[in-house]
């Protein structure tokens, strides 16, 4: 998909060439004497049109007006969620259509703000994404190029780029998270990250089973031994600040396929456990917008990547294990691996004094039964962080909500065998297994995104949605804005050396 932005008023865009014109049409339009207000204004009196979210109104060659389809779209108050909206609404009325360039009209849009012109290009491209890697036929979009039309170009190109910018990694972390299973093995979701690494200030780095098993990440690698995939410790680095500066920390999970292990899953939906994967495909795709943007932070993206297979060698119920940190873990449950893979990469991340480290994983069945697929579940020890991932779920329509981490549901953690049991009992497993990680994340500023009901839609629609790049990137933006604010300077954790942290590694 080609973006272009573009200065044309009210009166100019009525002789832009294009198959197909999106009016985004607010309930305070203010029409002017062009062709296309006239047309607007006329239909509002009618009522044969309201600017509603959600409603919309086609024309066909109208007189005045160069597009061969003329659409009007409600796009109510204005406000974000009302601009996506009306874009969904235009872009799915033109899937029928030969439509391959249209153009965008935001020039109706009162007092439009820059994050407004972002969330329209972030639909688009959402609207937009086929998949086709592992099709014998290619397929591609008949759309191919949208011009988005604003007043004036100029104030609207921070979230023209910015929008642009997103699409890209959404589309990145849709395409690695679609790919089954055996396309997506923890080898290649590695060279994806290494492809990554050709981008400005992205380096990369892969630890295999031999550095990892030197680093005493006993239970990632308990997680790996019922599969002959050999596992991958993948560590990207995008430095785009000065090197004292502390860096925030993405933690993605990485399972590129979930049986369960030994407690197996169940057989219908398994295939769905190729998404299980989606938090590492975040935090690539978060990579490939920090490529495009340069914002002026450090970041560091740590994803363990394996798979979670039964056989012959496959880590058993009641078995325990010795984490990175030192700690002991009795795996009742061996579908409860996704914990086991990011206790090992928390205690990883301190060696980076990192100012704040956010994992993301798909994490628990029992947050899509809490939040549904409306909002990813945060959990967090800082209230600053918790803060500024709230702020940048509601600023990028990616949205989440703050779970408690009450001390009380650790009890149901406790074991006889080993410090901690891998899992709790039925009741708030959402909130027990971020307690479970919350134990490996105490010597920095953490949070916890369980994105297991918001990264891949089922039915029908299947697929992954790319949440929650868009969330990543704005909190990631905001704080590099932290960064240079005038007498705000980024917190910095100290190091805490554990038995296993002593370790050396190439890192």
């Amino acid at each position: 998909m080609d973006f272009e932005l573009k200065t044309l008023t009210l009166t100019r865009i009525c002789s832009e060439k294009c198959d197909a014109l999106l009016v985004l049409t607010p309930q305070d339009l203010r029409a002017g004497d062009d062709a296309l207000s006239a047309l607007a204004a006329l239909a509002l009196e009618s009522g044969d049109f309201e600017a509603k979210p959600g409603k919309l109104l086609s024309a066909y060659r109208t007189p005045g007006i160069a597009a061969t389809r003329v659409l009007l779209v409600g796009a109510g108050d204005g406000s974000l969620k009302s601009v996506r909206n009306a874009v969904n609404t235009g872009l799915g009325a033109l899937k029928v259509s030969n439509a391959q360039r249209i153009v965008l009209c935001l020039g109706a849009l009162n007092n439009l703000k820059s994050d407004a012109v972002r969330a329209a290009v972030v639909a688009c491209g959402d609207a937009t994404y086929l998949y086709s890697s592992t099709k014998s036929k290619v397929s591609t979009a008949k759309l191919q190029h949208v011009v988005v039309a604003v007043n004036d170009a100029a104030t609207a190109k921070a979230g023209f780029d910015k929008g642009t910018a997103l699409v890209k990694g959404i589309e990145f972390a849709r395409e690695w998270a679609n790919r089954p299973a055996n396309h997506a093995t923890p080898t290649l979701l590695a060279g994806a990250a290494k492809g990554l690494g050709k981008l400005r200030n992205i380096k990369v780095e892969v630890l295999g089973p031999r550095e990892v098993a030197r680093l005493g990440m006993g239970a990632f690698m308990a997680v790996a031994q019922g599969t002959a995939e050999p596992l991958r410790f993948i560590v990207l680095r995008y430095e785009g600040a000065a090197r004292a500066e502390a860096p925030v920390v993405l933690v993605g999970k990485g399972i590129t396929f979930d049986s369960g292990g030994i407690s197996i899953k169940p057989s219908a939906e398994m295939d769905e456990m190729k998404f299980d994967m989606c938090g590492a495909a975040s935090v690539l795709g978060a990579f490939r917008v920090l490529g495009e943007l340069q914002p002026a932070l450090n970041v560091v993206g740590l994803i363990p990547a394996c798979e979670n297979l039964l056989g012959g060698r496959a880590v058993k119920p009641g078995d325990v294990v010795t984490s990175m940190s030192g700690q002991t873990i009795e795996i009742l449950n061996t579908d409860a691996e996704g914990r086991l893979v990011l206790c090992d990469a928390l205690t990883y991340a301190e060696r980076f004094k990192p100012r704040a480290v956010v994992d993301i994983a798909t994490l628990t069945g029992a947050c899509v039964i809490a939040l549904g697929g409306v909002r990813s579940a945060l959990f967090s020890t800082d209230e600053s962080l918790a803060r500024s991932l709230a702020d940048a779920g509601e600023s990028s329509l990616d949205l989440c909500w703050r779970m408690p981490l009450d001390e009380e549901y650790a009890e149901g953690l406790k074991t006889s065998f080993a410090d901690v049991a891998n899992i709790a009992g039925k009741a708030a497993g959402v909130v027990t297994a971020a307690k479970f990680l919350q134990r490996f994340a105490a010597n920095f500023p953490w949070a916890h995104l369980d994105i297991a009901g918001t990264a891949w839609k089922r039915g029908a629609a299947k697929g992954a949605t790319g949440r929650p790049v868009p969330l990543l990137v704005d909190f990631l933006l905001g704080q590099a804005a932290a960064a240079v604010a005038p007498g705000k300077a980024p917190s910095r954790a100290k190091p805490v050396k554990t038995r296993r942290a002593v370790a050396k590694a190439r890192v």
